[in-house]
């Protein structure tokens, strides 16, 4: 089995989600027979996260997706794109409010604009999570995690939630083919 692994370890902005897609292109060029996504961020920008979801639940080939330490933020959405889950023993998940950082000063209509933004990433963030932890034992307040009172699930929260569906140290093999995507 061709199986190509790719240590995605940084924030998620533009850069980093140019070059998981590029990395991404040429393993598909390889015919792989899985790709598994090991990923360690603190999250990033809401509009490369849903771009980057939205690219991998496109892929060709069964996507698996490992916690290597700790996934946050925009991280939750890019780690539920995998179909298979799952997270090292000593690892975490952190959902914690969004924030903007402003520059310069701003207009009612950009604030306005800004509100609007927020609040249908707030709900896109909301939709996916639920989509992809349907059915599991507890359910995940994503709303509240969102909007004032964050949460950090351990490995055994995060099987309860939905969110993996094993704890595994996911050893790699000597046959694994691996890529590095960082900042």
């Amino acid at each position: 089995m061709a199986r190509h692994i790719i240590h995605f370890t940084g924030p998620i902005n533009s850069s980093t989600c140019g070059n998981l897609i590029n990395t991404c292109t040429r393993i598909l060029q390889q015919s792989p027979d899985v790709l598994q996504l090991n990923i360690a961020t603190m999250g990033g920008e809401c509009s490369y996260g849903f771009t980057l979801y939205n690219f991998l639940r496109a892929l060709p080939v069964p996507l698996h997706t490992h916690n290597l330490g700790t996934v946050e933020s925009m991280g939750n959405i890019l780690f539920l794109a995998g179909e298979h889950r799952t997270a090292c023993a000593l690892s975490k998940f952190l959902f914690h409010p969004f924030h903007w950082t402003l520059h310069g000063s701003v207009d009612h209509a950009r604030m306005a604009e800004y509100a609007m933004s927020l609040d249908y990433d707030l709900r896109l963030y909301a939709e996916i999570v639920a989509e992809r932890t349907q059915g599991a034992r507890e359910a995940l307040d994503i709303q509240r995690y969102l909007m004032a009172y964050p949460r950090i699930l351990g490995p055994k929260e995060a099987l309860e939630t939905g969110l993996i569906q094993a704890i595994d140290e996911r050893p790699i093999d000597t046959q694994d083919t691996q890529w590095s995507v960082h900042a």
